[in-house]
């Protein structure tokens, strides 16, 4: 394997199990958590050209965005991206909320109207492993092998994108388990 590639597969690995840990600690305490997810089209106040320049003239700019107070979360999603996207999407603000991540900071520039946010390397590392695990967890992944489906009755069936699709099978190794498998055994 090469490095890069081992290097690649080693920050999945130390992403999944700082998320792991993260869900662990909350999991010993009863947390009630209210999530709304909308559209910019469901915002009533939000003003029509700003609506029109969130989904078409800078629709690729974003996918979702959590606004939290205390335990109540609203996701906005962007609702021009394809069914898939925002299925990814959705499940990485939730994999955000479950972990407890620290929102990012965003900021604003009045002259330009453009806007600026950080963002945390290693929360949005856990976020993407957490979101596939919740979009396609291993037994998932075993199912799809088991019964033959290709990619993309397994695309449509759990409703991810064939780059998710893919992205699990190689952070989870399932394919390459199931083939030392068959030639243990066979």
């Amino acid at each position: 394997m090469e490095s890069h590639a081992r290097s690649r597969v080693s920050a999945y690995v130390k992403a999944a199990v700082r998320a792991l840990e993260l869900v662990k600690k909350r999991s010993h305490t009863a947390i009630i958590t209210v999530v709304s997810v909308l559209s910019p089209a469901e915002l009533p106040t939000l003003a029509p050209d700003v609506m029109r320049r969130l989904l078409n003239d800078h629709s690729e700019s974003w996918s979702a965005v959590t606004v939290s107070q205390g335990r109540t979360h609203l996701v906005i999603v962007n609702s021009s991206h394809a069914p898939t996207r925002l299925n990814s999407s959705l499940a990485h603000e939730l994999a955000h909320i479950i972990l407890g991540h620290e929102p990012a900071m965003m900021f604003m520039t009045p002259a330009s109207g453009a806007s600026l946010r950080t963002y945390n390397e290693e929360q949005e590392e856990e976020a993407n492993w957490l979101a596939g695990a919740l979009l396609l967890p291993r037994d998932a992944l075993l199912s799809i092998r088991r019964r033959g489906l290709t990619d993309e009755e397994a695309g449509a069936e759990y409703g991810v994108s064939p780059a998710m699709l893919r992205y699990r099978f190689n952070v989870t190794g399932v394919d390459v388990q199931l083939r030392r498998g068959r030639r243990f055994r066979g």
